[in-house]
């Protein structure tokens, strides 16, 4: 049978796009929530700041950060050929607004006093360069990230939450150490394509998105992804017994219902939501 989603029929076009029911018993509809619409460029800057800030606080919680390692970054949208990172030494549990560091795109800073990580802009420039619609790129050695990571090989479609990444991500299989050539930053640039994740061999995941709300909750969804994966392997290995392969037309079906910018952008504010009550706002200082 092939797949549908009778029970979205009556639901507009945003609504049903997002999985999303949204009337009232008296008729009134409900919208779902959407990235919002600026009044001017400065507003989505600070936008911006606030969620990639908020996202670096979700990545604490998640255990995400290993000393200097670790990096997300958002692009400026007044500065297009710009974008903010964190400062090099900062816990992500630590960093605000105010603490962002602004860079151009000769790794210069712009604005702020903290130096940033070497690889970050080796990594994160070459993907803001290659990928002129994406404007946020996520990269952590997430412990389940990496471990998957050593094998060099792509998930396999067992799951509804692989499915997000259906025909949407790539394992960069060359190691060569710390990246701090630009040019490797290019090769995997290249490697990701138009995809939303890529897989660096030996090393942590790498995702990407139109908002760094996408770019962040694609890289949770992948790191719990990769645990899935190699939970599965593991009692694959013990049993003998095969996993089931989901099949490619309900992948693809699913795929737009999950994986598309909307979705992720939507899933991530829960967290952001989360990190404004924990931090009682003092975040966006």
């Amino acid at each position: 049978m092939t797949p549908s989603a009778t029970t979205l029929v009556s639901e507009p076009t945003h609504n049903a796009a997002l999985g999303a029911l949204g009337r009232t018993v008296t008729g009134k509809p409900l919208k779902i929530r959407s990235y919002p619409n600026f009044t001017t460029l400065l507003e989505e800057r600070i936008y911006r700041k606030q969620h990639l800030a908020a996202a670096f606080r979700v990545f604490a919680d998640r255990g995400f950060d290993e000393g200097v390692a670790g990096h997300i970054s958002v692009r400026d949208p007044i500065l297009t050929d710009h974008f903010w990172l964190n400062p090099l030494s900062m816990h992500f549990s630590q960093i605000r607004v105010s603490d962002l560091i602004l860079v151009n795109e000769q790794g210069e800073v712009v604005e702020g006093e903290e130096p940033i990580n070497a690889a970050a802009f080796a990594i994160h420039s070459e993907i803001h360069k290659a990928r002129p619609e994406i404007n946020a790129a996520c990269h952590a050695h997430s412990v389940y990230g990496k471990a998957f990571s050593a094998f060099g090989r792509e998930l396999d479609m067992i799951t509804q939450d692989a499915l997000r990444f259906y025909k949407s991500h790539s394992v960069y299989d060359s190691f060569g150490g710390v990246v701090l050539d630009r040019e490797e930053g290019r090769r995997i640039a290249v490697c990701l394509g138009k995809g939303k994740a890529c897989i660096l061999m030996n090393h942590g995941l790498l995702t990407v998105g139109e908002s760094v709300d996408e770019a962040a909750f694609w890289f949770i969804s992948l790191d719990k992804t990769c645990h899935a994966q190699l939970l599965v392997d593991a009692a694959r290995a013990g049993s003998g017994r095969e996993p089931k392969l989901i099949g490619e037309e309900e992948a693809r079906f699913s795929y737009e219902q999950v994986g598309l910018p909307a979705k992720g952008w939507l899933a991530f504010q829960g967290y952001f939501d989360e990190q404004v009550a924990k931090t009682g706002g003092s975040l966006f200082m």
